[in-house]
């Protein structure tokens, strides 16, 4: 009898159906050349040939796929011999298992909404997924095809296995595993809660924990209350399906820092609710400390640790916002440490270091944590104090400040003193815009040290004048130079055994066109400061050769003639020496013309270069002598160890000279020491003849003072020293 069929879509092909009844359920299943195809049509009209319907539970039971019949809830209710291979259990299934069960459970969900749509679905629907066998619980990957029956009250299904995919699945897993375990980054998964769901062995390692240790722990485990609050932020994100990349803090096991470069991205099921997040994890720990180094190194000065001048800036700024947007004033305080350049040359730079930081300290101590104290460079610190409503208390601060930096450093054997001059400037009174406001405290710190150090002192609007004063003498400085305003007068120096002039001492003057004949010290902290000194320096000692070798000529072939040279002078490229020398080459000076004047707190600083550049003036035919002597640290030993010619005694001992007094007995000891060391000695400061007859009679080879001459211009000078210093008659 001819068999009625039918087709109907599957997937997009058209495969043959028959029709049969099987156990009084509705729909059949053939296979088709060893493929599963499913397909469900209406009980036929007439009952089959008892044969037919045998032959047909033949092909059903013995089919090479697993045919299933489930109930609404997927429990078994009839498979066939294969389906009862693939899972293990009996045909009759007597513990009433549901197929769900043989699901892979990452599956289920997969596998739940497969069966919704089946049981919704006017076609055949088909989803692919793996199973656990319930012997072994191997996993193995099959192709799903379902329906619901005609009669809506059971599932058909068939199970086809999928060998080919199988091992393309294992290929690729192996694949997978072994990248996944090699990679040089960490590999981090976390579930819908933010608990470790994997993690590859580089990222236990990272933190130092074993994998075993990781799994199921929530994300914020290792993380700091920072990294916490960042997270929260970031799943929401991630949630919204935003990939994002992120630096984060994670906490070792060991206690110690991890910080990482995190590129997440969200993982969605295929109904698009969230399921987690897999994040590609980076060790930038290193990385970042260099960062942080490099920020640190340009906002903090390396010896104090204090914000220096850039930072220093961005919180003046900032305060000055937050006291606008208040309504509020603030305070600031320069303050420049008095005495500070003695101690450093004359102690050296390591305990100028010592004493900064110690200083540095001290101004810390008398503010509060939220005020900023930073170091502009030198020896200046400024205090941004916030949120003053009182003057009281800005002098009640400064007046501490004052203090302690008043009380002596301990500064290895010795234990100096200094003091601050402190300036201070308020805003919204004084000014408004940040540079202007320390620009005025600035000029009100200057105005403490004309007053004498040691206090401070409040901008005013004469204090503005004042600064403009400084600022055009600092300007005029550049263009003196050029114009030739710069003049060298002469101090004489004389043999006291002879009574003749046989030396002088240049000194540096500046004929400014406005004001007159100034001194050094009406300039030459200005000259430093606009890094004047070397290229001044150079051209005193050139003007200085060339009135050496002028009286060499007149007066006598060894005629001297001393410079002095400040500690950075001193401290210069060895090829401005070299061009001194070649100078005094092209001049046909003989040695020993120029005398190189220092102090004692340059031999402090460095020993050994100290030496060497000592040896070097000395090669070149200069002479050193060592100005003030006995008014710095530097011991007697420093006489044998360096290369020094002369010793010029400190003005403080000859201005008491007297015939009994301790300073004569104190320069006799000191000339005799010299002469005994090779050395000569100058006396400086002499202002009596009794003072110069004292010292002739101690043995003194040289003085200078103005019982002789004060300064004088060079042709002056010259006539001096052609006729001849007067009689000197003692009282």
């Amino acid at each position: 009898m001819q068999k009625p069929t039918h087709t109907t879509e599957l997937h997009g092909g058209r495969q043959p159906i028959s029709a049969a009844r099987i156990d009084g359920l509705a729909g059949m299943a053939v296979v088709d050349e060893g493929a599963a195809a499913l397909a469900f049509t209406a009980p036929p009209a007439a009952s089959a040939p008892g044969d037919e319907q045998a032959c047909f539970n033949d092909v059903y039971l013995l089919a090479p796929v697993g045919y299933f019949v489930l109930g609404f809830d997927t429990t078994i209710l009839q498979m066939n011999v294969v389906g009862s291979d693939l899972l293990g259990v009996p045909r009759n299934n007597p513990a009433k298992l549901s197929l769900r069960q043989f699901i892979a459970p990452r599956f289920h969900e997969d596998f739940d909404r497969f069966v919704r749509l089946a049981l919704n679905s006017t076609h055949p629907e088909e989803c692919s997924l793996q199973m656990m066998r319930a012997r072994n619980q191997q996993g193995f990957p099959v192709t799903l095809r379902a329906s619901a029956d005609s009669s809506g009250q059971a599932i058909r299904v068939v199970l086809e296995l999928a060998e080919g995919k199988l091992a393309a699945l294992e290929r690729s897993e192996e694949r997978f595993r072994r990248i996944v375990h090699s990679a040089e980054e960490g590999i981090w998964e976390i579930d819908g809660d933010a608990r470790t769901s994997f993690v590859n062995p580089k990222m236990a390692a990272m933190l130092g924990y074993t994998i075993e240790e990781m799994l199921d722990q929530p994300l914020v485990a290792f993380m700091d209350d920072e990294g916490r609050a960042i997270l929260e932020r970031n799943i929401a994100r991630r949630q919204q399906g935003v990939a994002e990349r992120h630096e984060f803090k994670f906490l070792r096991k060991d206690g110690s820092e991890l910080w990482a470069t995190l590129a997440t991205n969200p993982i969605f099921d295929a109904e698009g609710a969230y399921l987690g997040a897999l994040a590609l994890v980076s060790d930038i720990t290193d990385s970042r400390a260099t960062t942080e180094r490099i920020w640190h190194q340009a906002n903090f000065d390396q010896l104090t640790a204090l914000p220096n001048r850039h930072m220093f800036q961005d919180r003046l700024g900032y305060e000055v916002k937050k006291a606008q947007r208040e309504g509020m004033q603030l305070a600031l305080l320069f303050i420049d440490l008095d005495g500070f350049k003695q101690v450093n040359d004359t102690l050296g730079h390591a305990h100028g270091d010592t004493l900064l930081v110690e200083a540095a300290r001290r101004i810390g101590a008398c503010v509060r944590a939220s005020d900023t104290v930073a170091r502009l460079g030198g020896d200046e610190f400024t205090v941004i104090l916030s949120g003053i409503e009182h003057t009281a208390g800005i002098e009640r601060i400064t007046q501490t400040m004052l203090a302690l930096l008043n009380r002596p450093f301990a500064l290895g054997a010795a234990q100096p003193s200094i003091s601050a001059s402190i300036g201070i400037a308020l805003y919204p009174s004084d000014a408004v815009a940040p540079e202007d406001l320390l620009r005025q405290a600035d000029q009100a710190m200057y105005a403490a040290k004309d007053a004498g150090r040691n206090r401070y002192s409040y901008f005013t609007a004469d204090l503005q004048q004042a600064a403009q004063a400084r600022q055009q003498v600092a300007q005029d400085l550049r263009s003196a130079l050029s114009e030739r305003q710069f003049e060298l007068y002469f101090q004489p120096i004389v043999n006291l055994q002879s009574g003749k002039i046989e030396r002088a001492e240049a000194l540096l003057r500046w004929r400014h066109p406005q004001r007159g004949l100034l001194v050094p010290a009406d300039f030459l902290q200005h000259a430093e400061a606009g890094g004047l000194m070397m290229e001044i320096g150079d051209w005193v000692f050139r003007q200085a050769a060339l009135q050496a070798r002028r009286w060499q000529d007149e007066l006598e072939p060894g005629f001297q003639v001393s410079i002095n040279q400040s500690a950075a002078q001193f401290r210069g490229d060895t090829a401005l020496y070299v061009g001194w020398l070649n100078y005094a080459a092209e001049l046909q000076l003989t040695p020993r013309s120029i005398v190189i004047e220092i102090t004692e707190g340059v031999l402090m600083d460095g020993i050994a270069k100290i030496a060497d550049r000592l040896r070097e003036l000395r090669e070149m035919g200069l002479q050193v002598a060592l100005d003030n002597f006995g008014t710095g640290y530097s011991s007697l030993s420093h006489l044998k160890h360096f290369g020094i010619d002369l010793l010029k005694l400190d003005r403080s001992f000859i201005q008491h000279l007297a015939s009994d007094s301790g300073d004569l007995a104190m320069c006799e000891a000191l000339i005799v020491m010299a002469h005994k060391l090779g050395l000569r000695v100058v006396a400086e400061g002499v202002e009596t003849p009794a003072q110069s007859a004292l010292l002739a009679l101690a043995g003194c080879d040289f003085a200078q003072g103005y019982v002789y001459a004060e300064a004088m211009p060079a042709a002056q000078f010259s006539e001096l020293a052609r006729r001849g210093l007067p009689r000197m008659v003692v009282e």
